[in-house]
């Protein structure tokens, strides 16, 4: 092998390892592309049901209830990509981080597992690792 054609195979290599690392989600897959339009069509307050729900998002993330007794199941999706920092060899031991958006479906049932209302959420999110961020 001729060093030109090593040095273009190293770099391919390091750039296919920083794509596949450099991302990263958590969650329940089934709210990824969920917004409150794509909602409008899917659960109808007063309408759908439980099992409904269920069917759509599969198991829940989180369920808790109200003071009164009605049950409220929760789902959360996040996406993180590393920032630029975290590529960069011996600095990202002290200080890297990454970045992405965190999405919540919260739904809350009445006492005939029927939706009673629902909110879907995205907010921005980062995280810090290293020596330093801790």
């Amino acid at each position: 092998m001729n060093k030109k054609f090593r040095h273009v195979l190293m770099v391919g290599a390091v750039a296919m390892a920083c794509c596949i690392t450099g991302c990263a989600s958590t969650g329940n897959e089934s709210i990824r592309a969920e917004s409150g339009d794509t909602l409008k069509s899917k659960i109808v307050e007063g309408r759908t049901t439980r099992a409904q729900i269920q069917e759509l998002f599969g198991a829940p993330t989180t369920t808790s209830f109200t003071d009164s007794g009605l049950e409220i199941w929760t789902y959360s999706f996040t996406k993180m990509s590393a920032d630029a920092i975290s590529y960069v060899p011996i600095v990202n031991m002290f200080g890297a981080s990454s970045s992405g958006t965190k999405k919540s479906l919260v739904v809350m049932f009445d006492k005939q597992n029927i939706v009673q209302r629902y909110a879907i959420n995205e907010s921005a999110v980062t995280q810090k690792t290293g020596l330093l961020n801790h």
